[in-house]
């Protein structure tokens, strides 16, 4: 692959800039519906498994051209195309990103032989535990952290419906002993499985809280470490040292934040089963085929990165909000936080050249309605301009069609309400029954007005169900990608998240020697406060 010039390098750069002083500040999406009877038509897209229309953001033809146009000169072709096949674009640790072998067919991907021997011995290993259970497990505890966690308890808690009856799933991330106290409480050791998660079975909060799993278990009279405690990883000899007989792996080219695929989604397969773990690496098969194949224009991951890019360095957006209308997915906007910010959260290029521009948004939200109650007042009349993503369910899995009605009604008015606003004379004419019978009308009309012209994204599914979920996580993986690679960052390495972990360790052994020299001053008056 031959070098790309850095996005601010590029000549469609230099035309956003332009169009976006000329239109795209300006641009009003009231106006360009009135303008336009066919924009949601021309501005919605079906990708598989989910529809989305971007018909209420702030673009128009040009500005998709002209991003489009941007997307190309960065070569955004080529390097997905050496994304799938595997050749090393993680640089500064010199690896391949092949999260997507993790869901392609027997013999379509790159090591294939090795992706399938782990999955169907997961798999193997899953069905076995959901045939016992009622007489075996009943309850499986998974310790892990980072996308050992946030993948798994996501798409557990959003796959619900399809979970055995007969086994509950538990998570435990935080060091914090307030997490994993109150999930043992009550267990039962002859009938608890530990899944211990870490690639290397070194990670400080997962090796901790399995040390205290395993305190337990012994304390509470339980007998064969080996046959209640599994272990994903690949440092085989210190599981076995920890008394794990059973391990799954996985490999340096699958990033922690990608591994739900892997060896790492053991919970969640044991959860929905093999049938419903094989769905879920079709649907994002089907969205890594549309990404590899599709056209750009076409193109629902490239079309949400470049929109991304647009809102982020041209508007100056600095944050994104996910308001998931579907209780199932609560947990998604926490598991996105990670995908986005850990990837694309960079200051330099792939040389290292410190970049002039931003890049990921501060990515945030809780399901609707309740982020409705909370945060949508700032949304609405806040002096900051947030796009909001709007995830809906068009097919519930309960038989509550009223309430479901209403949720859905709600999510169309919310993204209606933030295009339309309200004017202070539109407000004028109303009879609020809260308000002021004193305050004069005028100042509370303008109390009362919307700006509106806030832009958001809707994406729809039928059902959610495995293979829309696995669709809908891959759009998300593909797109985190896109916008990295305009921006010419790597998306795949974390050293940010390394600096704090080192300082730990240096502090850790100071907590019991009091020892405070060398410390900055506010570091050594807090230890000694806490010692």
């Amino acid at each position: 692959m031959t070098k790309a010039p850095r996005c601010d390098e590029t000549v469609a750069w230099t035309a956003l800039r332009g169009h976006h002083e000329a239109h795209g500040r300006t641009l009003d999406l009231r106006q360009a519906f009135a303008d336009d009877p066919a924009r949601f038509s021309r501005f919605s897209l079906q990708a598989p498994e989910v529809f989305a229309d971007l018909s209420k953001n702030r673009w128009d033809e040009v500005t998709r051209r002209l991003l489009l146009e941007l997307a190309e000169e960065c070569q955004l072709g080529a390097r997905r195309d050496a994304l799938l096949a595997g050749e090393p674009i993680n640089t500064t640790e010199g690896r391949a990103v092949l999260h997507t072998a993790l869901r392609a067919p027997r013999g379509a991907g790159p090591f294939s032989a090795d992706v399938h021997e782990v999955l169907d011995a997961m798999l193997a290993f899953a069905e076995r535990i959901r045939a016992e259970a009622g007489h075996g497990f009943t309850d499986i505890v998974n310790i892990g952290i980072g996308g050992s966690d946030l993948g798994p308890r996501m798409a557990a808690l959003a796959l619900q419906s399809f979970c055995h009856p007969g086994l509950r799933l538990h998570f435990v991330s935080n060091v914090d002993g307030h997490d994993i106290t109150p999930v043992l409480h009550g267990l039962k050791p002859e009938r608890t499985l530990f899944i211990i998660a870490s690639k290397t079975f070194t990670t400080q909060e997962t090796m901790a809280n399995a040390a205290v799993a395993r305190e337990w278990f012994v304390a509470h009279g339980g007998r064969d470490t080996a046959r209640h405690f599994v272990g994903v990883t690949t440092n085989v000899e210190a599981a076995a040292k920890f008394g794990i007989a059973e391990t799954f792996g996985f490999w340096d080219w699958v990033g922690g934040r990608y591994s739900l695929w892997s060896a790492i989604g053991l919970p969640l397969a044991i959860a929905i089963g093999a049938e419903g773990f094989r769905s879920l690496l079709g649907g994002a098969r089907a969205m890594d085929e549309h990404f590899a194949t599709a056209a750009f224009a076409q193109n629902l991951p490239v079309q949400l990165g470049v929109l991304d890019v647009w809102y982020r360095n041209f508007h100056g957006f600095t944050s994104r909000s996910v308001a998931p209308y579907h209780q199932g997915l609560a947990r998604l906007p926490a598991y996105l936080q990670q995908l986005e910010m850990e990837s694309n959260g960079k200051g330099v290029d792939v040389e290292g050249r410190p970049l002039p521009f931003g890049t990921s948004p501060v990515v945030w939200g809780e399901p609707g309605t309740n982020g409705q109650h909370a945060y949508f007042q700032m949304l609405h009349q806040g002096t900051d301009v947030v796009p909001v993503e709007f995830i809906a369910v068009r097919t519930p899995s309960h038989g509550h069609a009223d309430l479901h009605t209403k949720l859905l009604a709600n999510c169309l008015a919310q993204s209606q309400a933030l295009m339309l606003g309200k004017t202070a004379d539109e407000a004028a004419t109303e009879q609020a029954p809260t308000a002021s019978k004193t305050l004069d009308r005028a100042v509370l009309a303008r109390h009362r007005s919307f700006p509106g012209n806030r832009p958001s994204t809707t994406l729809l599914l039928q059902a959610l169900n495995p293979r829309s979920l696995g669709a809908l996580i891959a759009l998300y993986e593909h797109r985190v990608f896109v916008s990295g690679a305009v921006w010419g960052i790597n998306s795949f390495d974390q050293w940010g998240v390394e600096l704090g972990k080192a300082l730990c360790n240096q502090l850790l052994p100071r907590f019991q020697s009091g020892d405070t020299a060398g410390l900055d001053a506010s570091t050594a008056g807090l230890l000694a406060r806490l010692k």
